[in-house]
């Protein structure tokens, strides 16, 4: 069944008006008919089954017949803090991170990006794109809640935002030793919102490892191989997911 998200100002009781790209995307593509069933959900970790009553250019209605219970999140919150990459690595975090369930993406400027904060924030048209990407990922992996692209933060406020966090993971080049199944091995208290901290192109300055240490972060070892920025997000979340949330599946 396809599904669709509709924001919930766009649901009226049992109305939901799709609208945009999707709509030519419905007659089109799918060529989905008046009296096909649809999923949709309200951009707030709801979904239903609705049955589509009217398709024009403009827009698809569709009656919601039934509430679903579904929920294809999991049980952790996983925020990634991306040292900000130099050209379109963004979008290729963005999508990938969001199919394997990230919450949010924040870039962070450290002492080795080269962009300057108001530099990268005067492009508002990137932060669009990448949320863009996501939403379009959240929809192809059948995601139940849309997670969100951040504005770009510096390294001040991206310690602050620590300490809201049950367990802080930075892996670091000149880590030994001490990876992932230890971490995990040594947790004692129950962990909800996890961040996950990937430094940029030449890594995080020691100063920078000393200031996250001090937060209580959990300096890691992804292996002997150097994995690039934006590789080095992936494995990070994928091995989080797998050890702590629902990746791998039931035992």
């Amino acid at each position: 069944m396809h599904k669709f998200f509709v924001s919930q100002d766009n649901i009226d009781d049992d109305i939901a008006v799709i609208e945009g790209e999707d709509v030519k995307h419905i007659y089109k593509v799918l060529r989905l008919k008046e009296g096909e069933k649809v999923n949709i959900n309200n951009c707030q970790g709801e979904e239903f089954i609705g049955e589509i009553i009217d398709i024009n250019k403009n827009s698809v209605q569709v009656k919601l017949i039934d509430k679903l219970e579904i929920n294809n999140e999991s049980p952790i919150e996983v925020y990634l803090y991306q040292g900000f990459p130099k050209g379109p690595k963004m979008d290729l975090i963005s999508q990938k991170c969001t199919e394997l369930g990230v919450k949010e993406i924040t870039p962070v400027i450290t002492k080795r990006v080269l962009s300057s904060l108001g530099e990268i924030n005067k492009d508002t048209k990137k932060l669009d794109r990448w949320n863009k990407i996501a939403f379009e990922a959240c929809k192809q992996s059948k995601r139940t809640i849309v997670p969100v692209i951040n504005d770009v933060i510096d390294f001040k406020e991206l310690i602050n935002q620590l300490k809201y966090m049950d367990l802080v993971v930075v892996p670091y080049e000149n880590a030994e030793g001490y990876g992932i199944k230890q971490m995990v091995n040594s947790i004692i208290k129950e962990v909800k919102r996890v961040a996950i901290v990937i430094g940029p192109e030449g890594g995080f300055e020691e100063e920078e490892i000393a200031s996250l240490k001090a937060t209580g972060a959990n300096i890691i070892t992804l292996g002997p191989r150097i994995l690039r920025t934006e590789t080095a997000g992936f494995i990070c979340l994928g091995l989080i997911m797998y050890e702590l949330g629902d990746l791998g599946g039931k035992l």
